[in-house]
């Protein structure tokens, strides 16, 4: 549309992207995985959100996050696996999921039933403000140190060694 190839606009919007912060506007660019966008600076947020109508109804059940957020770190993973890492059924979720645009079918696995692989959407890592999934935060960050996991472990009375706990 501008008639200049890719790598000039990128590094004009890098430049814009760097003179909006250091003048501390309101806005910021930030480019996602679908390209760039501009929204308001985090600074900002309380008082956006104020003005903000956003339906609550768009809102995502813990069921679903949790789900959400095994699907982002497994992928490619079948109803099944999320099933047994979240130990219950998560078909209706799966499927809210799947029309809020946040997973999509990646393929079928081989072998008996060839179940659907899902994995995440760009609409997903937009939403989360990712340019891509190597941005997500190492799952280690959210798990317990393993000194913790087999204290508990032993408190309640299971025998785990450092090489069953994965």
């Amino acid at each position: 549309m501008v008639d200049v190839d890719a790598e000039a606009v990128v590094a004009t919007l890098r430049l814009l992207r760097a003179e909006f912060q250091r003048e501390r506007r309101g806005f910021q660019l930030v480019e996602l995985a679908s390209g760039w966008v501009m929204q308001s600076a985090p600074e900002v947020a309380p008082w956006v959100a104020k003005f903000a109508n956003r339906d609550v109804s768009h809102r995502l059940s813990s069921a679903a996050l949790e789900s959400l957020a095994i699907i982002a770190y497994r992928q490619p993973v079948s109803r099944a696996q999320i099933t047994a890492l979240r130990g219950v059924n998560v078909d209706g979720v799966v499927r809210l999921l799947e029309q809020r645009g946040y997973i999509e079918e990646l393929g079928r696995a081989p072998g008996p039933g060839q179940p659907i692989l899902y994995g995440t959407t760009e609409l997903f890592l937009d939403r989360m403000g990712l340019a891509t999934l190597n941005d997500l935060p190492p799952i280690e960050e959210f798990m317990p140190p393993i000194e913790t996991a087999n204290a508990l472990a032993d408190e309640l009375g299971l025998n785990f060694d450092d090489t069953e706990v994965s």
